[in-house]
């Protein structure tokens, strides 16, 4: 910010340097056609005409080499500009803009040149910190969220004093950044409210203990098999943290290779169905044996499929149905994990595959929020995308794609 500001006042000098050097050269050329006009030696004025050549030339030399230097600053100053991110604006002292960027043009509309800052800014807090920094000649800067345009802005004046008036406006849209410190704070969140339910129940379960179960065998035996559940619910939850962590660090290595894509859905579906035979569930698998062979590490997209049925057991009324499908799609096989479900709520869809996401925690069971956030990044990892689809009370469908072999 300082060094555009640094090399825009260097531009602003050495074209007033340049308009410097051209008056004196004027003066002098006046100055030379003066004396040879008052000359009357024709042999004279002419050795004085080719000195004066001689010294014209040297003069336009110097001049073209200096506006050469000066076009290579402003390629090199157009170049950065246009390649910022933040928004910059060079506003006059009667609050018109001068020069925009691209980043600015981005943020505030096109054709920006001549407008007012007012009209350009259009909010209230942003138009006055400008005003205070045209009153008190200082740098300000101030932050601003824009609920309509869901944009987090913060803006920097720089007051130009050699201009006497005019300024330098950076505007840098913070909106990611902030949306990164949210997800953050929530993360810790659902993570300390996840912790603290088991850790709960393992203090009482010890307490209890302390206080004389352990003189009942019964209730002693009920009391450290609990201890056991909840332990084993703990461990799950570090154990797909750290998995997690890996994967979107990505130092998990996949195993690419070509893969059936029918014997995926086929391997998955023996793997859950005692599951869905406990729940009273349907679980069948849709689609051709002949289905084209995907680009895939098979051990980790099965843990997908896995997550998916699991999902969509535990939502699953008993007599329902869960159903395995794929199918060609453009470049790709397209995944689909179906049930007849309890759905998912409008509200709860775009945020369904976060980490420690739960759209209903009456009825989440004792799972830990991590499984499709998992499944999202090991899809996303094969170069495939994942989404949802569903009605609250009338199922869900689930969907994702991975690369043809």
């Amino acid at each position: 910010m300082t060094w555009s500001l640094f090399i825009i006042t260097a531009l602003l000098i050495v074209c007033g340097f340049l308009a410097w050097r051209y008056l004196a050269l004027r003066r002098d050329i006046r100055a030379m056609a003066e004396q040879i006009r008052r000359k009357e030696d024709p042999t004279e004025t002419a050795s004085e005409l080719g000195d004066l050549a001689s010294a014209l030339s040297a003069r336009l030399s110097a001049v073209q080499l200096q506006l050469y230097s000066l076009n290579i600053e402003h390629s090199k100053l157009s170049a950065i500009l246009d390649q910022l991110t933040d928004g910059v604006l060079i506003v006059d002292a009667d609050g018109r803009i001068q020069f925009a960027n691209p980043a600015a043009e981005r943020l505030f509309g096109e054709n920006l040149l001549g407008r007012s800052v007012t009209e350009t800014l259009r909010h209230h807090q942003l138009i006055q910190t400008w005003q205070r920094s045209q009153q008190n000649g200082e740098l300000q800067s101030d932050s601003v969220e824009l609920p309509a345009r869901k944009q987090f802005l913060q803006l920097v004046v720089i007051p130009d004093r050699d201009t006497h008036g005019g300024s330098l406006l950076l505007v840098q849209d913070l909106t990611r950044l902030r949306r990164l410190e949210t997800v953050r704070r929530d993360f810790i969140s659902n993570l300390s409210h996840e912790l603290r339910t088991p850790l709960a129940s393992l203090r009482a379960l010890t307490e209890t203990l302390q206080d004389g179960a352990l003189e009942d065998p019964p209730a002693a035996r009920r009391f450290v098999d609990q201890i056991s559940v909840e332990t084993d619910a703990l461990t799950q939850m570090v154990a797909e943290l750290l998995e997690l962590s890996r994967i979107e660090s990505g130092q998990v290595a996949l195993n690419l290779k070509p893969v059936p894509a029918y014997d995926l859905l086929s391997s998955a579906a023996e793997r859950m169905r005692l599951q869905a035979e406990r729940a009273s569930l349907s679980l069948r698998v849709d689609g051709s044996p002949n289905l084209p062979k995907v680009r895939a590490d098979q051990a980790r997209l099965e843990q997908v499929l896995v997550n998916l049925i699991h999902n969509a057991v535990k939502f699953t009324r008993p007599g329902g149905e869960v159903a395995l499908l794929a199918e060609p799609a453009e470049g790709a096989v397209c995944f689909v994990v179906r049930d007849t479900g309890v759905g998912i709520s409008a509200d709860d869809l775009s945020r369904i595959f976060e980490r420690f996401y739960k759209s209903d925690r009456s009825r989440s069971g004792g799972g830990t929020g991590l499984g499709l956030s998992i499944a999202r990044h090991i899809v996303e990892a094969h170069g495939g995308k994942i989404w949802v689809e569903s009605r609250q009370g009338e199922g869900s469908s689930f969907f994702f794609t991975i690369p043809l072999a």
